[in-house]
């Protein structure tokens, strides 16, 4: 005897199912084709995005990065503004005192390993780069407590330099949607370069993070209030109805967002 609940989810299994063997025979131009109206939606979706970690210039973004591991950007703009008007410099990280560096950052979490990666980024800044943040990714990649990520999210937010940002929202998310299966971070960024304009990946890094925290959730994602849901091949992984969804829905613009969609917040 079949439940009721097993005939409810029969048919979202069959639309799952069906979704991914299109996926599957997709071609190369029209996932290229798809992934940059998804984009063009995910920019009418998200106007307010942004970078949500507070600085004033390509140092202070480094060092938010940099504590942003493992922990949440709110966290970080709570403990950044003491920390930058202590440091202001290279240097002054470069000569900080551990312990009351430590203090400082302690709610951040992880932080011996992060005071360890600022006195470091500070010393190696001063001795190779006068002092300044390099503009250059294999210069940013060399730096103790940046990698390609970071590096991105300051070329991208400090200097205007197009790049892809693949945190954990990022990563999911384009997987998701199909535009990739490659599961290395690199490799993600290279294969999404090549379906969207370079002048848009900066932005682009933004709005796909902005969606996964806000209705594209790793569990269970509000489907049925997504402005993406005509072209996701995994459009039924969460709830289809729209009441259900829109519950789902987080941030400070749920009605927009639902406005967006098509439906009643």
């Amino acid at each position: 005897m079949v439940s009721a609940r097993s005939e409810r989810s029969e048919p979202r299994s069959r639309e799952r199912k069906a979704s991914r063997v299109k996926v599957e025979q997709e071609t190369a131009v029209a996932r290229k084709r798809r992934a940059r109206r998804m984009s063009r939606l995910l920019a009418e979706t998200h106007p307010d995005a942004h970078c949500e970690l507070n600085h004033s210039g390509p140092l202070e973004l480094a060092v938010a990065t940099i504590l942003s591991a493992q922990t949440t950007d709110v966290r970080v703009n709570e403990v950044t503004p003491k920390l930058f008007a202590r440091y202001p410099t290279a240097a002054d990280y470069a000569a900080a005192d551990r312990a009351e560096l430590e203090e400082l950052i302690k709610s951040t979490g992880f932080f011996r390993n992060k005071t360890d990666s600022l006195i470091k980024l500070g010393q190696a800044l001063v001795e190779r780069f006068d002092g300044q943040v390099p503009r250059k990714m294999k210069d940013l990649d060399s730096l103790p407590g940046i990698g390609r990520k970071t590096a991105n999210v300051i070329l991208g937010n400090a200097f205007g330099v197009p790049g892809i940002t693949v945190d954990t929202h990022f990563h999911r998310l384009v997987r998701r949607w199909g535009w990739t299966e490659e599961t290395d971070p690199v490799k993600i960024e290279h294969a999404v370069g090549e379906l969207i304009e370079r002048r848009d990946w900066t932005m682009l890094s933004h709005r796909v993070i902005f969606h996964g925290r806000r209705v594209c959730h790793a569990r269970k994602p509000a489907c049925g209030a997504c402005t993406l849901a005509k072209l996701c091949p995994s459009y039924g992984t969460g709830p289809v109805d729209p009441v259900a969804a829109v519950k789902l829905l987080k941030g400070p613009r749920v009605e927009q967002l639902a406005e967006l969609a098509g439906v009643s917040a």
